[in-house]
């Protein structure tokens, strides 16, 4: 187990990454990431030796953000309301990520678990909640959850020459509309 200080500077770190990559894309200045962690280049460089290393950091902890939503959605609200902002939740997620894939599609190894480990946390997450939306008979039956991820994910990429922020969140909103039709209300 890491000392309580290297923990917090991982953290740091992350999140630091996390907020110049948003800012500045995944190229972004490694002193300013250090910077904005609190800690020098060479405790960034110690945790995280590549580039790559940091920006499957980023990525991964992202992934865990979003699937550690559910439960408090779904504590929180109807099976049909938990849904929907889970999905508006990735959403943001994915939408915020544009800057990683060109990175994540690279071939370069650091990335290769990065599939198997976004389908192993968020697929049965998404089907939890879509089961509980079934059960209520707010949703039709049958959607696959790993399917339905990936139709996000591509509604979230905007057309050429658009700039829209709020255009993703439609687009999973048309989409949620097509789940409740027919649903065995």
């Amino acid at each position: 187990m890491p000392r309580a200080d290297a923990q917090r500077n991982v953290e740091a770190l992350v999140t630091a990454a996390k907020t110049e990559f948003a800012e500045h894309g995944v190229d972004a200045n490694v002193r300013a990431i250090a910077a904005r962690a609190g800690v020098g280049t060479a405790t960034l460089y110690r945790h995280f030796p590549q580039r790559s290393d940091l920006i499957a950091a980023v990525f991964r902890h992202e992934i865990d953000a979003c699937a550690a939503a559910a439960p408090a959605l779904s504590a929180d609200n109807e099976p049909d309301q938990a849904l929907e902002l889970w999905l508006q939740r990735y959403t943001e997620f994915v939408a915020t990520k544009h800057g990683l894939a060109e990175s994540l599609h690279s071939g370069d190894p650091a990335y290769s678990a990065l599939p198997e480990y976004f389908s192993e946390r968020l697929g049965p997450v998404l089907a939890d909640l879509l089961a509980a939306a079934e059960d209520a008979g707010a949703i039709r039956a049958g959607m696959d959850p790993i399917d339905l991820l990936g139709t996000v994910s591509n509604l979230c990429i905007p057309p050429p020459g658009t700039d829209d922020p709020g255009r993703a969140h439609r687009m999973v909103g048309l989409l949620l509309d097509g789940l409740r039709y027919r649903a065995n209300r």
